[in-house]
This record gives C-alpha cells, sequence and structure tokens, in this order.
C-alpha cells in the first residue's frame, strides 16, 4: 500500500513540475512575441558599413553567397507563405527585380518556413524572377534574428548596407520605396 501512494506522490509532482515548465515556457514565448523581451537584432548593421554576407540556399539545390554578387545591387528579402504582406510585396518585387536584371539588381528571398511548407514555398517561387530558398531558422547571420517579415536589407555595388530593414518601421517594398532607394543605386 505504502509504495501506490509513494508512486501516487511521485507521478503528482512530475506532473507538477511538467505543468510549470510548460507555463514558465509559455510566459517566455508570450514575452519575446509580445514585446516584453527586447527584439534581437542586429544592432551593428549601419548603412554605408560593408554589408554582412548571407548565403541563400536554394530550393534547387544551388547555394549563392551575398558577397559573390559584388558589383550588383542585392535585395536579401525575408518572408513568409502565411504572411499576408509579404505575399502583397512578392508580386511587386518579383516585376522589380525583372525589369531592373539587366541593371544589375539581384534578389535573394529567404523563406522562414519551415521543411514541412516546402510545397507552399515552392508554390510561391514559381512564381517569382529571383531564386527563393529557405532561411532554416529564425536567424540569419550578422541581419540578427528575423523578429518581423516582410523585412529587405538593400547592398549596394561595393557590398556596402546601403538600406536596412530594422530602420524603417513599415519596410515592406512598395513601387515608390523601390524608386526611391533602389533606382538610384542601379544608376551608379
Amino acid at each position: 500500500m505504502r509504495s501506490d501512494a509513494d508512486e501516487l506522490l511521485r507521478t503528482n509532482r512530475r506532473r507538477s513540475r511538467r505543468d510549470w515548465l510548460r507555463k514558465a515556457g509559455g510566459a517566455m514565448l508570450g514575452a519575446s512575441v509580445g514585446g516584453w523581451l527586447p527584439a534581437a537584432r542586429a544592432n551593428a548593421l549601419a548603412v554605408g558599413q560593408p554589408a554582412p554576407g548571407l548565403v541563400l540556399h536554394t530550393l534547387d539545390g544551388q547555394s549563392i553567397a551575398s558577397e559573390d554578387l559584388h558589383g550588383n545591387v542585392v535585395i536579401l528579402t525575408f518572408w513568409a507563405t502565411w504572411c499576408e504582406p509579404c505575399r502583397t510585396e512578392l508580386p511587386l518585387l518579383s516585376a522589380y527585380a525583372a525589369r531592373h536584371a539587366a541593371n544589375g539588381l539581384r534578389v535573394l528571398g529567404f523563406s522562414l518556413d519551415g521543411p514541412d511548407d516546402l510545397a507552399a514555398v515552392r508554390q510561391v517561387a514559381a512564381n517569382l524572377s529571383f531564386p527563393v530558398g529557405l532561411l532554416g531558422s529564425a536567424y540569419a547571420g550578422g541581419y540578427g534574428r528575423v523578429w518581423r517579415i516582410p523585412v529587405n536589407f538593400t547592398i549596394d555595388r561595393n557590398g556596402r548596407l546601403a538600406d536596412n530593414g530594422w530602420d524603417d518601421p513599415n519596410p515592406s517594398w512598395t513601387a515608390e520605396r523601390l524608386e526611391r532607394i533602389v533606382t538610384p543605386l542601379l544608376r551608379r
């Protein structure tokens, strides 16, 4: 009889610990999503300074390093299939990229979707004029943790950061924003 009572006590302790861990984990997740914790981002990013390198592993198995595109204007765009502003922005960016490819514009698309959503990513990517790959995690090297999307970074022909998406409270591409930020870089 004593062993049954001991087993019940151990089971209740495990449940209490498990419940506490779930609550603590939920609070941490809520804090990070809800904004209690400071947003993790690349504080070292500065317009005019060398842009951090980033490698896109495309859906068709290629690797494209942003550093290998020196001499081109490069846009790094971070998006996801479930993000409505992203789905609005992508066709606009794709059309702009196609129009300006001969002027040295290259766009690298990093999807934050997981491997389970690969079919949906492929479906979106099929309509884009630029290569796409899965980021693999929310961490994007020197660009920090991607905590909001869409977010974009523009690199000039000399490999310097020309536009830091973290600095703009509304970083989605619009035709006006592309003309203001990217078009002048293509003329240089």
